[in-house]
This record gives structure tokens, C-alpha cells and sequence, in this order.
């Protein structure tokens, strides 16, 4: 014999029901006990409608029309014409009780749990008529029979106790005798020895099944629902999460108890004793084998099987110097919370017995809060306890799995993958099993906490990097086009998963959870909301992702000012923007330690030599012990290529407007030629070497005259080039009498900086230096003759975001 249980979202309405049909119709030659639950959404329907009608609420009218509703037109769609009087006759007589109970609560105002367990019973009573009405016009062989009279409880109403040596006998009884293929039952309900209706809590409908397989020794429990088995993790947070085939009562009772709702937890204790196998199917994909949970398995060796968690938690911490060794005081704080039918779900103590802390439903914490500082009124009066201290909208996540108590480092791994994305655990707990390993954590941080548990335990080691792009002008278009090509790279070789989340430009914003096309992002850009840099961080910040990134491609001192807002809330920092860390010496100094105290990488390899490596190395020189003397440099691929293409057959105003034209500049020129763009480079590198330097102190020696510095505008600038064409001619001809050419260097030495055009000789490094390329001379302890010497392409959108690409690879490989 089998037993099948179908659940809310397999009976919510006539189309599933056609579908329970089709699986019944399959089960050729076996009997068989249906297990259903309420159509979906009526239970709610019923509690909404009893606690409106105690609040004396004539609302709770709506509510019972709409369940009305419900099942007459189930009956109509299901059952042809000619068979539907008798039904319809059976459920408006049980409707027309449900609404006379549901008087009785508007009149008295009240709702007594006895009253309760009567009104919410009606979901269970009625869907399994009517699907058993349903079976017969069909012509299956089914018969259905009244949980209540096989079922027996106590008078604990709301969630009864069963008697399990009657309600044995019983369901053997009558299976025994009954000679139909099909039995339909509801689930939920039962009967006391009284007589009284009772329910078995909510989600009992499982348990109904277990019950009945248990006492007829069925050869399986089927537990029918909207997804195939259960999960590695939640689905529905875990979009990686994966189907457990296989799995024991042990772990998929811990996994249970901790939120995985396809199985009610009390569900697999009655089949546990008779080693009856329990499967996990789904309703609507019956052909996936799903999960099934056995007495023994191995889990093919793998040590974690799930993760799970439970929400609306509370932390109860009882603490005091009066607590330690005074024997009675966790039976008094636990006996308080058990007279108020306070359920505790987790349990931890210091071994200094200073503090107890306790976990339970947020609903109970208030008056969980009253009822111990009651109990504890001496005590706290006399300063040897502390009042409770409650910390409500909590979440535990847990790791599940009989094979961890034989594998070292679990606890660790957990902690420090949770401790990596800033996800603070408030209280920890392990049972003696060591089948599950439970943290505390803010409901705020479940989304990323599971996801990066599972990422870690579950993914083969693949992690998932989340990218906020700001700025997708010609560098910012370019890394993405960069990410798109390479997403299957980066995913096989490498091991990273990575997604463009958000995309901003200086008009509109968009989002999208899943990760936005990179092959239409510029329309989608264009139809996105309006652009507001505070709404862009707070979303990113609400989204709570693990791994994210915020990748700034702008020139904005605005959005570089806002960076430390972003390292606060673990969200790393990837940004070709050499404001922040050439501005206050303060600032630079607070993104480093910001970065360092909540574990988000602050990188800026772009900010010196676009994609050249060259930050990279100079910090793998500090790290390994090596002291930084002296640099030089030719930083700036715009003013390489100006001077490299500018001589006494063409005008400087050209050259400019050339090397504008091409990218290879600022949009505003001035912050190049001026020499500033050089100042924040050279300042960086130094800053980088370990030096403290700021700006100003910073000797520059400009080339340009005062009129084309102070221009107002690029019109003015330009006009001013032409002016001085002149002056400009005469540097070069200085240079070319000497057979030298002209290069903008940047220089540190002795703790000062300086900038400035000079002529390169023959010979020199710098002389042949082509096209836009950068080139960098450090002279160290280890480098003292013979610089190391990082040259090549220093400028363009393409190698700009193949630096940002390559930061990106860092934090990912982090």
C-alpha cells in the first residue's frame, strides 16, 4: 500500500486537480491512501475571516464568499452537470455550518481555540470531498473516509497530541477491510477522545500521511508538492540551488525544522521507527524522480546536504555575575518560557555560565521579555541579573548533514565564508550530533548568507562577483562589451560567475536582479528611471548581494567622494577615477583602512597606466620587503602622444584637437596639459611606495602659459593654443638642436615629486617611447643599478577597461 499527499498548491484549483487526477490514474494495481490539503490560499482565507468575525469585523463576509466561491466553482469545472446536485447539496450544507461558527465569533467577540480548530478545519473537510466527488465521476475506484474517525488526539486544540496505540488500531481496521483502490482523506484534522474536532498544526496535513503509512506499514509516503524534491537551499533565494536526490530522516529532520517548507517537520517521526521511505515529488513535473528519504544514506561522501534557515526569530540572552554557579537558574528561565507555550529553537550558554541565550518566534518575544524579568524580579532588583535583553527580526541559517561530524573545519569554513561578505553572526549553535551547525544572523543578510554558504559548499568552487557599473562612456561601454565576451571564460577557466547587476550614466539607471543582457543593455539603459547616485547606492545596498562590486567609470569628484560609503557596507570598489586616491591624504588613508575593516577591496590598478600592471607590482614589491628610492616615469599616454606626434611640420592646436578627438585626453584637455593628471599619478605611486604626500607638495613645472591654463573654456583653450603656436615651436626646436625629444616625466626622489617637460636624450629609457605608451623606472633596495621597468600602451578606452577587467579578477580570486 502507498500513501500520496497532495498539497495546497497541488489542489489549488481544478486545473491541478486535473493533474492529481492523471497521477492517480497511473498508480495501476496498488492501493492507495490520498492525503489532501485545503485548496491553496483557503486556510488564510479561514483565519482571516475567524479573527475578523472575533474582532466583530463584518469583513470576515468577504472572506467566507470568496470560499464559497472557490469550491462551487471547483464543483462546476470538475464535475459534469448531471452528477453536480449531490455535491453542490453536501458543500452548501457545510458552508451554511462554517458561517454559523463564524456567527458565533461576530457575536461574542471572541475566538476560542476549540472555535478556531472547527472554522480552519473546513479547507481540508471540503477539498477532500470534492476532489473524492471529482475521482468518482471520473470513474476511479475511490472512497472517501473522514480523517477524524481514524485519527484520535487530546483536547490540546490548535495542535493536538495523538494517541497513537488507538489511532494504530484504527486506520488498521479499516484499511484492512476497505476494498477500494483509492481512499481520499483530509488532512489537518482529527478527533479527540472526547470527541472533539482538533487539527494537528499548521502544515499537518503531512503529518495525517505519516501517520496513516506508519500504521498500515505502507510500502511508501509520497508527499506531493510545487517543486521536485528538496534543495540544496531555498530555490526562491538560491537561484544555484540543486535537487537532493537522496537523503536521510536525520537531515531532512533537521532541514526541516530549519524552514524547508516541502515537508512538515513532526512529519517523519512516525515513518522513522518502520523505516518507511518518504518521496518528494512534484505535481506538476510527476516524471522528475524528486527526492527520496531513506533510513541510511551516505550522501555519496558529501559532508554539508543543505542549508536552511528559519526567520522571525528572537534572541533572548539572560546575563549576570549572579548566574555563575548558582544551580536552578536555566530551569527557572526555561520552566518560564514552557508555562507560556514559548517554543525554543535554538539554545547556547558560555561556559562560564555568565549568559544564556535562547531563540524563539518574534511573536513570543514580548511577552517572553515580561514573563522572565517577572521571574527574575529579585535578582535583577539586586543587580545580580540583568533585565533580558531581546533582539528581534533575526534569522538562524544552518548547515545540515550526517556526514559532518567525521570532517574538520566546517564551523570555520561557515564562519569565515559568512565573515568575507560582512554577514555578522549574533549567536551560534551546535548540537552534540554535529549533524547541524546554526548561526544568528540579521534577516537583512539571508539572501546573501545563503548564497554564499552555498557558493561555498555546493558550486564547485565557482564564485558569483555582482558589478554595479557607474559611467559607460567610451572606457565604461568597453568593460562591458570586455565582461560579455569573456563570461564563458571567466566562468570555465577561472571559476567566476560574473553578472552586471546595475548600469548607470549620468540620465537613467537600471536594475535587474538576474543579471542585465549585455547584448541589449544600451536600450534597456535608455528606457531605465532617471539617474540619482543616492537611489544608485541604497538599492545596491538593499539588494545585499554577496561579492558585490561597485565599478566607478567616471571623472567625478562627487561620485569618488561617495566611496567610503560603499566600503562601510562590505561593497567593494573598482574605479579608474584617480580623484579619491590622489585627494586628502586623510581620505586615501580612511579608503585603505575601510577596505581592510570590512573585507571589500579597494583596487585602483587603472589609475597609473591604464591596464600596464603597475600598481599591482609596486605593491608585490612593498609586501615582500622591498623599499621604493626613487621613480621616474612618463605617466601620461595623452602627452606621449602629443609630443611624439607633434613637430615643425604640424601646429600643437592640431596635435591637441587630435589627440582629443581620438580619446586619448580628457574631455576637458586642460587636465592633461596642465600637468595635473600626471601630479595625482606620480602622487599615487608614492603613496603606494609608503610615503605620505599630498598634492601640493607636488612641484610642477608647467610648459603651458598662463592664458591656455586659466581658459574658461575648451573653445578658449584651443584659441589660446594657436595664439602661443609660437612658443610651442620653439620647445621643440630647443629639444631637436640637441637631437633630444620632448617627454612630460614625473619624478619622485628623497620623499619630493616633481612634474615637468624636459628633453630625453639619446639613449635614455624614455627616448623611443612610441605612440601613448607609459613607462616606469623603479630604483629599489633590490632595483638599484638597473631600474625594473614597466613599459607599454598607457592610454585608450580598450586597455583603460582591460585594467578595470583585471581588477575585477583580483577581488573574484581574493
Amino acid at each position: 500500500m502507498k500513501v500520496l499527499k497532495f498539497g495546497g498548491t497541488s489542489v489549488a484549483n481544478p486545473e491541478n486537480i486535473n493533474k492529481v487526477k492523471s497521477i492517480l490514474s497511473n498508480q495501476k494495481q496498488v492501493k492507495i491512501a490520498v492525503v489532501v490539503s485545503a485548496f491553496g490560499g483557503i486556510t488564510d482565507l479561514l483565519l482571516n475571516a475567524s479573527n475578523l468575525a472575533s474582532e466583530q469585523n463584518v469583513k470576515y463576509k468577504s472572506s467566507l464568499k470568496e470560499i464559497e466561491d472557490r469550491h462551487i466553482s471547483a464543483i462546476r469545472e470538475l464535475i459534469p452537470v448531471k452528477s453536480q446536485s449531490a455535491a453542490l447539496s453536501k458543500v452548501k450544507s457545510e458552508l451554511n455550518i462554517l458561517e454559523t461558527l463564524l456567527e458565533g465569533a461576530f457575536l461574542i467577540g471572541e475566538l476560542t481555540p476549540k472555535l478556531s480548530d472547527k472554522i480552519v478545519s473546513y479547507g481540508e473537510l471540503l477539498s477532500s470531498f470534492v476532489i473524492c466527488e471529482f475521482l468518482k465521476s471520473e470513474g476511479l475506484d475511490v472512497i472517501f473516509k473522514d480523517s477524524r474517525e481514524l485519527i484520535t488526539t487530546d483536547n490540546n486544540f490548535g495542535k493536538a497530541n495523538v494517541e497513537f496505540k488507538k489511532t494504530n488500531a484504527d486506520c488498521e481496521t479499516y484499511f484492512a477491510s476497505n476494498q477500494h483502490q483509492i481512499t481520499m482523506l483530509p488532512g489537518f484534522v482529527a478527533s479527540s477522545i472526547s470527541g472533539d474536532l482538533t487539527t494537528l498544526g499548521r502544515g499537518g496535513s503531512d503529518y495525517t500521511a505519516a501517520i496513516i503509512a506508519a500504521a498500515v506499514n505502507a510500502d511508501i509516503l509520497e508527499i506531493w508538492t510545487d517543486v521536485s524534491g528538496m534543495y540544496t537551499a531555498n530555490p526562491k533565494l538560491v537561484k544555484q540551488a540543486k535537487c537532493v536526490s537522496n537523503i536521510s530522516y536525520q537531515e531532512a529532520m533537521e532541514l526541516s525544522h530549519f524552514g524547508a517548507k516541502v515537508l512538515y517537520p513532526p512529519t517523519i517521526q512516525p515513518v522513522l521507527g518502520k523505516a518507511i521511505p518518504i518521496a518528494i515529488k512534484n505535481t506538476f513535473d510527476p516524471e522528475n524522480p524528486g527526492t527520496l528519504i531513506t533510513k541510511n544514506h551516505n550522501g555519496n561522501g558529501k559532508t554539508v546536504r543543505g542549508i536552511s534557515h528559519v526567520g522571525n526569530i528572537s534572541l533572548l540572552s539572560l546575563e549576570g555575575p549572579g548566574m555563575i554557579g548558582i544551580p536552578g537558574i536555566s530551569k527557572r528561565f526555561f520552566e518560564t518560557l514552557s508555562l507560556k507555550n514559548i517554543s525554543i529553537v535554538l539554545i547556547t550558554q558560555a561556559s562560564s555560565e555568565h549568559s544564556i541565550c535562547v531563540g524563539i518566534a518574534d511573536e513570543d518575544a514580548d511577552i517572553a521579555e515580561e514573563v522572565v524579568n517577572e521571574t527574575f524580579e529579585y535578582e535583577i532588583a539586586t543587580r545580580k541579573i540583568k533585565p533580558v535583553i531581546v533582539e528581534k527580526d533575526l534569522t538562524i541559517v544552518a548547515l545540515v548533514g550526517d556526514n559532518m561530524k567525521s570532517h574538520q573545519g566546517l564551523s570555520g569554513k561557515m564562519f569565515s565564508t559568512l565573515g568575507k561578505n560582512n554577514v555578522n553572526i549574533r549567536a551560534i549553535a551546535q548540537g552534540a550530533s554535529e549533524r547541524n551547525i546554526s548561526a544568528v544572523i540579521r534577516k537583512e543578510d539571508v539572501k546573501k548568507a545563503l548564497n554564499s554558504l552555498h557558493e561555498t559548499f555546493f558550486e564547485e568552487n565557482i564564485k558569483q562577483l555582482n558589478l554595479f557599473v557607474m559611467g559607460v562612456g567610451n572606457v565604461g561601454s568597453k568593460f562591458l562589451e570586455q565582461i560579455r565576451q569573456q563570461k564563458t571564460y571567466l566562468k570555465e577557466e577561472l571559476k567566476l560567475n560574473v553578472r552586471v547587476i546595475g548600469i548607470s550614466n549620468s540620465r537613467k539607471m537600471i536594475f535587474d536582479e538576474g543579471g542585465i543582457s549585455l547584448k541589449e543593455w544600451e536600450n534597456a539603459l535608455a528606457n531605465g528611471i532617471p539617474t540619482d547616485k543616492e537611489a544608485f547606492f541604497d538599492r545596491i545596498n538593499s539588494l545585499n548581494y554577496r561579492n558585490s562590486i561597485f565599478v566607478d567609470n567616471t571623472a567625478s569628484a562627487e561620485v569618488s567622494e561617495s566611496y567610503s560609503k560603499y566600503l562601510k557596507n562590505s561593497i567593494s570598489v573598482v574605479t579608474c577615477n584617480k580623484i579619491a586616491s590622489s585627494s586628502d591624504y586623510g581620505y586615501y588613508k580612511e579608503l585603505k583602512q575601510l577596505a581592510k575593516q570590512y573585507n571589500a577591496p579597494y583596487l585602483f590598478e587603472t589609475n597609473v597606466g591604464a591596464g600596464l600592471p603597475i600598481i599591482d607590482t609596486l605593491k608585490h614589491l612593498i609586501a615582500s620587503g622591498d623599499k621604493v628610492r626613487k621613480i621616474q616615469a612618463v605617466l601620461s599616454g595623452s602627452l606621449n602622444f602629443i609630443f611624439n606626434s607633434f613637430n615643425d611640420k604640424t601646429t600643437f592646436h592640431d596635435v591637441v584637437k587630435q589627440a582629443q578627438e581620438q580619446g586619448y585626453t580628457e574631455p576637458d584637455p586642460t587636465i592633461d596639459l596642465s600637468g595635473i593628471d600626471v601630479m595625482r599619478k606620480i602622487l599615487i605611486l608614492a603613496r603606494e611606495s609608503g610615503y605620505q604626500l599630498d598634492i601640493d607638495d607636488i612641484e610642477n613645472e608647467a610648459f603651458l602659459p598662463e592664458e591656455s591654463l586659466n581658459a574658461d573654456s575648451n573653445e578658449a583653450f584651443f584659441e589660446s593654443l594657436t595664439k602661443y603656436e609660437a612658443k610651442f615651436q620653439q620647445l621643440y626646436n630647443d629639444a631637436d638642436a640637441v637631437d633630444c625629444k620632448l617627454k612630460y616625466v614625473a619624478q619622485f626622489e628623497d620623499g619630493k615629486a616633481k612634474v615637468g617637460l624636459q628633453q630625453i636624450p639619446k639613449g635614455h629609457d624614455f627616448y623611443n617611447l612610441e605612440g601613448s605608451d607609459n613607462i616606469v623606472l623603479f630604483f629599489t633596495d633590490r632595483y638599484v643599478d638597473q631600474p625594473l621597468i614597466i613599459k607599454g600602451a598607457g592610454a585608450g578606452a580598450d586597455v583603460t577597461a582591460s585594467g578595470i577587467f583585471a581588477d575585477i579578477v583580483r577581488i573574484g580570486n581574493f
